[in-house]
């Protein structure tokens, strides 16, 4: 009787385990991959991902849930299906759920459970890239702030504090996510480890520490994996994972998986990040990507059985602070994330769309469905901000500190901050002023009155006293912070004024400082009032009336720089320098009623009105002078210079290194472009890099393009400081009928030791415009111009 009571009990128990598998947090244990039910199973197989055990090419879709207002989550993810997708692929922001210590926040706009519920209800899978980095063009790559108050912190490393926090942050999000994986019932197929690690450093045992504590959050069920680009997969790759490259539109798809398949023959191929776009930069030419050459590389990649990821199908809007900038040379990333997507920034149909939407209903067996409907747009009537107040009038409570510190030593993460003090003594005009360094845009005032503009991205850090300045008199120093690097070295990125401030040979000392951040708390407190007259960085408050609510543009034509917020919501910043002149405002946060809008403007609107508009402007600049590396009439003379080394690189693209005989140092760099294997094309170059005595890349933070006899702008934005930016997919042009030799000067910003210099060509098949012959010349000196 006992056994067929314990026997009866046993079937039981087993019925309810193969009904109701048990995650990681019911018991120490994982289900065996045999557990799991065939049915609920994706999987790589040999040479192709299989889902319930039967073939399955992956076509996702990026999305980013922060850069969608949350009621218009299911809109998306329906032009998404509507486009032939199958999976959304979704990076997780860390410093969006964590913007303080140990409080996390998946509500909202940050509910990612609901997000792939969502998806999963129209029938879509999900991807999951939790970082902990993502770059993403987002503020510090998704680091969250908060942890460059440490110092010394080494991000991206087995830097204890830093895996503490990253464990902390990937358990709750398989708190949130994990039940969701595919065999338990969910939609989440994959799980990504890291972000193109190969790019930042070569560090296995820092990629296997992520891994382990993605698997210890919960996500055990699922395939792991991990992407990089062609020529650095290699560097991190673990065994247990699979390898995924990223690449953009026109690169050539046998090319980019040629190392793969030489190296993983039997894995599936994936381009997970294939790039549809580019991003924005504030002072630079909107970025637009070939529609048909999009579409030709995914139908190149479909005919080879390759997955992928279309880096964005819907970019969307970096709403509030979040977007965030590369170095070098520092540029801040527009609000805007349009991204040249086919889904644009407002959830419309583009033409690029409907091309990529008629070649996937040939790889679609059903029929695809009608897109829905896009929101309705409206337009807002010019009106006035008829209140205002001073920022100098409207200050906080300030902190007291003899240094100089960096933003985050204050307790602030984002907005504005003013570094106050009073001279001394008595200084004469001419008297150089010296900040160490602007973090990242800042006004320097003497008693109320401006003395100068300061831009980081012009590596301004000084400037001389216009006239003298007697003792005591009021030095105020207000500085942006226009967003965390993104990417590379340079993520450890404090904001405001970094290290000290100097005038003359003296450093200034006894500083007042006062935090404006941009939480809505604080804005809406500055009480902006009616009838002044404001001069320089002020509020600006006023409203407007609806009777029918609808997605609208804000024209901010007649602003100078800052940041919007309407009933509560932060649009992002905006600068008159452009390309973007104007913010997305959704219609789900307008009302039928009054409106209030309130505006933080740095330098002062020409005129304090604002409209709605039925179209966004992504492609005006204005006040730009030339962002070539050439002066009118400046010529680069090489007349007795001697080069460290000449070469001639092979044909075929890729990496090429030309050897110097000795190792050589100096601080200038030359490369002189003899020829091209192609004289028809324009010679071009993706990225330099210069080889130390320890055979490893030299940093390339501090480098600066100081000349390029050709520079091509029309079509596009291949300027010289493309061959030093990090970008494999961007590069430097000569314009199309200018022919060799070509010469690129380089300021490197320090003296260094080199022992070669790696040259890498075009991504596209063909390498077009590779170098064939060229000569080297580095120095102590600048070169003559």
């Amino acid at each position: 009787m006992k056994c067929c009571t314990l026997i009866r009990g046993m079937m039981l128990l087993l019925g309810w385990l193969i009904a109701f598998p048990m995650s990681s947090s019911v018991f120490a244990g994982n289900p065996a991959p045999e557990a799991i039910p065939p049915a609920r199973r994706f999987e790589p197989g040999k040479g192709t991902f299989l889902l319930n055990g039967k073939p399955f090419v992956v076509k996702a879709a990026e999305v980013h849930y922060p850069r969608i207002p949350e009621p218009y989550w299911e809109h998306r993810i329906l032009m998404c299906k509507a486009l032939g997708m199958n999976t959304l692929c979704l990076y997780i922001f860390w410093n969006y759920h964590e913007r303080e210590p140990r409080k996390f926040d998946f509500t909202g706009n940050g509910d990612i459970a609901r997000f792939c519920r969502l998806a999963q209800k129209h029938g879509m899978y999900v991807i999951v890239r939790p970082g902990p980095y993502v770059c993403a063009e987002w503020e510090m790559g998704g680091l969250p702030w908060w942890l460059l108050r440490k110092d010394g912190i080494r991000l991206r490393t087995n830097d204890p504090y830093y895996l503490e926090c990253v464990g902390l942050f990937l358990k709750a999000v398989g708190k949130e996510l994990a039940p969701l994986q595919f065999s338990r019932g969910g939609n989440i197929l994959m799980v990504q480890v890291e972000n193109e690690y190969g790019a930042y450093a070569t560090d296995k045992a820092h990629v296997a520490a992520i891994r382990d504590m993605v698997r210890a959050a919960g996500f055990t069920d699922v395939t792991l994996f991990q992407c990089d680009w062609s020529s650095t997969f290699k560097r991190n790759g673990l065994d247990d994972l699979l390898w995924t490259i990223n690449f953009g539109t026109g690169a050539d798809i046998d090319g980019q998986f040629k190392n793969l398949r030489a190296a993983r023959p039997d894995s599936p191929m994936m381009c997970s990040e294939f790039w549809s776009g580019w991003f924005d930069h504030w002072g630079r030419k909107h970025e637009t990507r070939n529609a048909d050459t999009m579409v030709r590389g995914i139908r190149d990649m479909l005919d080879r059985g390759i997955s992928f990821s279309l880096y964005m199908t819907h970019g969307g809007t970096t709403f509030g602070w979040w977007g965030g900038a590369n170095n070098p040379a520092y540029s801040a990333m527009c609000s805007s994330y349009d991204y040249d997507a086919p889904i644009s920034e407002a959830g419309w149909v583009t033409p690029k769309y409907e091309k990529l939407r008629a070649l996937l209903q040939k790889y679609t067996s059903a029929p695809l469905p009608d897109p829905p409907a896009p929101m309705p747009i409206i337009t807002i009537p010019e009106f006035r901000m008829a209140r205002a107040v001073s920022v100098f009038e409207a200050l906080p409570e300030p902190k007291v500190s003899q240094d100089i510190q960096p933003m985050e030593t204050f307790g602030q993460g984002w907005g504005t901050i003013l570094y106050s003090t009073s001279l001394p003594h008595a200084v004469k005009a001419g008297e150089t002023l010296a900040i160490d360094e602007v973090h990242d845009w800042a006004q320097v005032f003497a008693d109320g009155k401006l003395l100068a503009r300061l831009d980081r991205r012009k590596k301004e850090f000084s400037f001389k006293l216009p006239s003298d300045l007697p003792a005591g008199t009021r030095l105020d120093i207000l500085v942006e912070a226009m967003g965390r690097v993104n990417f590379g070295g340079s993520i450890h990125d404090r904001k405001g004024i970094t290290k000290k401030v100097t005038l003359g040979a003296e450093e200034l000392k006894n500083w007042q400082v006062y935090n404006l951040p941009p939480d809505y708390a604080f804005v809406a407190a500055t009480k902006a009032k009616e009838g002044i007259s404001v001069v320089g960085p002020a509020w600006w408050a006023g409203s407007f009336d609806l009777e029918t609510t609808g997605d609208t543009f804000l024209d901010l034509r007649d602003w100078g720089k800052g940041m919007v917020w309407v009933n509560g919501h932060a649009l992002g910043r905006f600068w008159e320098i452009g390309p973007q002149q104007t913010l997305f405002l959704p219609g789900c946060w307008l009302k039928k009623g009054r409106n209030e809008v309130i505006v933080l403007d740095l330098k002062g609107p020409r005129e304090p009105v604002l409209r709605g508009l039925d179209k966004p402007i992504l492609d005006q600049l204005r006040g730009i002078v030339s962002d070539k590396h050439r002066k009118p009439g400046q010529t680069l003379c090489l007349q007795g210079e001697k080069p460290v080394a000449e070469g001639t690189l092979a044909t075929g693209g890729g990496w090429q290194k030309v050897d110097f005989p000795t190792p050589t140092e100096g601080r200038y760099l030359c490369l002189e472009i003899c020829s091209t294997f192609d004289p028809n094309q324009a010679a071009a170059i993706a990225e330099l890099e210069l080889i130390g005595t320890d055979g490893k890349p030299l940093s390339r933070e501090n480098w600066r393009a100081v000349y390029a006899d050709s520079e091509e702008t029309r079509s596009g934005n291949a300027t010289a400081d493309k061959v030093y930016d990090l970008q494999e997919s961007t590069f430097w042009a000569a314009e199309p009928k200018a022919k060799c030799p070509h010469a690129l000067v380089i300021d490197l910003g320090t003296t260094v030791r080199a022992t070669g210099l790696r040259i890498l060509s075009r991504a596209e098949k063909g390498a077009p415009g590779q170098v064939k012959d060229c000569r080297v010349y580095l120095k102590a000196s600048p070169f003559r111009l």
